[in-house]
């Protein structure tokens, strides 16, 4: 039997090409214990249907209150956490349904078809400012998939255009440097997020709008509403994950694009391929590696391991979505596939709210994007390029090309 590697998720040489480790791990060790302290374990699983069981498994919860004594769970509603996680990411039923409930009547299909014609405007306006440049050189995560999810959320929620590059360095910090020891620098962040956006949401009270944000605000569903909390962490939701997974799916799907010219030439002659593309560039290279924390709720088994309750578990999306047992070919990019019930939006209650957004954003990005730049050849050397240090988010820093 292989021996089972040691693994740090943050190294750069696993974030530049994690399927090697992951496919060991998924062989030798599939519930894999990443690591052990304070009397509790931290488990990654692996398998595509290991993934898929636990994601629909409630054993595993959402919420880590329901773990806490109550003198833990006061401090909490105090606290930064209780920011981050007062939405329905974090909620298992029946609280995540009230709350799921809500949202959806804001976040429709219908609503985000609503903005086709508005993400063309703006992915042609940054395309325009890219061949306005003398040089044709440009690193398009800054200047194309960063801007343009960011520009449409901000303009769903009703945000100033004016305040948008904040959200960037919020964001950055929040997701990149979650588990780097940066504790401080998040907490300072997380203060002036808090402290704009409860200014924010103030002023629609006072002023209602007709955005997201306000409508919000507005909404009820069986006369329930999102109190003050439950508002500042659900646009907290929508702004960060809303655009931080976009901007690596875009950069992610044309980074594979450019590794496999064959792919790029069959797209650029036949666009109609360009949803079963996306699925594949989602499936290929996951804008989200491991799946947010879930907790045992209780002492259990599962696939052999004994698990405690209060034991982590993170759903190790990239690697199952590389699982050969589920995708034929798994480790070749493969743009005609139809067969890919892939796993990069999760799966069961919490699956993305947001996926239909994110789908039509990379449709319409990447068509535009091959189409007005035919030249489009990476920059650097493969190796010499940068991956985001996030242990949750599979994505490049930086994407230098030329065209």
């Amino acid at each position: 039997m292989s021996q089972t590697p040691e693994l740090d998720l943050f190294s750069p040489a696993v974030k530049a090409n994690p399927y090697p480790n992951f496919s060991l791990v998924r062989t030798s060790d599939p519930v894999y214990r990443l690591k052990q302290e304070n009397g509790h374990s931290v488990w990654l699983i692996t398998r595509y249907d290991d993934s898929l069981a636990l994601l629909k498994d409630q054993r595993f919860i959402k919420d880590a209150r329901r773990l806490m004594t109550p003198e833990q769970q006061e401090q909490a509603k105090n606290s930064m956490y209780n920011m981050m996680n007062t939405h329905m990411l974090s909620f298992d039923p029946p609280d995540h349904t009230r709350l799921r409930a809500l949202v959806n009547i804001t976040f429709t299909p219908r609503l985000v078809e609503q903005w086709r014609d508005r993400i063309q405007v703006v992915t042609d306006g940054l395309i325009d400012s890219l061949l306005a440049q003398e040089e044709h050189e440009a690193d398009l995560i800054d200047q194309f998939a960063f801007p343009l999810p960011i520009i449409v959320i901000t303009e769903m929620l009703g945000i100033p255009t004016e305040d948008r590059e904040k959200f960037r360095a919020w964001s950055n910090m929040l997701l990149d440097g979650a588990g780097s020891g940066k504790f401080q620098d998040i907490r300072v962040q997380m203060f002036e997020f808090t402290a704009y956006l409860q200014k924010l949401i103030e002023a629609k009270r006072e002023h209602p709008t007709d955005d997201l944000l306000g409508r919000l605000l507005q909404v009820e569903a069986d006369g329930d509403k999102l109190n003050q909390m439950e508002t500042l962490s659900m646009v907290f939701l929508l702004l960060v994950a809303g655009h931080e997974t976009t901007v690596n799916l875009l950069g992610n799907s044309v980074w594979a694009l450019l590794q496999h010219p064959d792919q790029l030439q069959l797209l650029r002659s036949n666009p109609a391929l360009i949803k079963t593309a996306i699925e594949e560039f989602l499936r290929f290279h996951s804008p989200v590696a491991t799946s947010t924390n879930r907790w045992a709720g209780e002492d259990l088994e599962f696939h052999g391991k004994q698990i405690q309750r209060g034991d982590m578990v993170l759903v190790n999306l990239a690697g199952a979505n590389h699982d050969p047992e589920e995708f034929a070919h798994a480790d070749e990019l493969d743009i005609t596939r139809t067969e890919n019930r892939h796993l990069a939006f999760g799966m069961g209650i919490h699956y993305c709210l947001g996926a239909p957004l994110a789908r039509l954003e990379a449709q319409i990005a990447l068509l535009t994007l091959l189409r007005r730049l035919p030249d489009l050849r990476l920059a650097v050397a493969p190796e010499d390029l940068v991956w985001r240090p996030s242990m949750l988010l599979l994505g490049l820093s930086k994407l230098p090309v030329q065209f």
